[in-house]
């Protein structure tokens, strides 16, 4: 464990959509040179879209997984009665976070209210193995805001949309 302090003193500073110094996979190839095989086995299964605590899982890995799965029903609720015509009052976000912006501003709100869950969970782990996990999952979050592209997803947008007038 003693060697996990050296590993996280090596990884860089993550800022919320800034492209990272350090990907994912330059990660996980350092992690196998630090981590036992079972502390990179666990961090390897590790998912921002994971929404199933498990027991075995680290506790801050539970935490985010429960915060997933009430994040996804709190949405799922909201847009179900945004359909029936009735209110809604997410416990977990302001519904101005769904209703102000595109669809592309949304989801970048969504991705930032889980990066701040994870900043609350990092008090106190500096160099654990719970350190890492939180880290990998910012790194995930980062990459699926890199994969945004506005010129594609125009593209896509036109495409589909022509198509439905054809």
């Amino acid at each position: 464990m003693d060697k996990y302090i050296y590993f996280a003193a090596q990884l860089p500073l993550l800022v919320f959509d800034k492209e990272p110094a350090l990907g994912i996979e330059k990660f996980l190839e350092e992690g196998r040179k630090w981590l036992s095989d079972s502390d990179l086995k666990l961090l390897s299964g590790v998912s921002i879209n994971a929404s199933d605590p498990a027991k075995p899982d680290p506790s801050v890995l539970r935490e985010y997984k429960l915060y997933e799965y009430t994040l996804r029903n709190e949405l799922l609720q909201y847009r179900q009665s945004l359909k029936a015509q009735q209110e809604h009052k997410p416990q977990l976000f302001s519904p101005m976070v769904l209703k102000e912006g595109n669809p592309l501003d949304v989801e970048k709100k969504l991705l930032q209210l889980r990066w701040q869950l994870i900043d609350e969970l990092e008090f106190g782990h500096y160099s654990d193995m719970d350190f890492f996990v939180l880290y990998y999952l910012k790194l995930q979050i980062l990459r699926r805001l890199q994969q945004f592209d506005k010129e594609k997803g125009k593209e896509k947008f036109l495409t589909y949309t022509e198509m439905a007038y054809e």
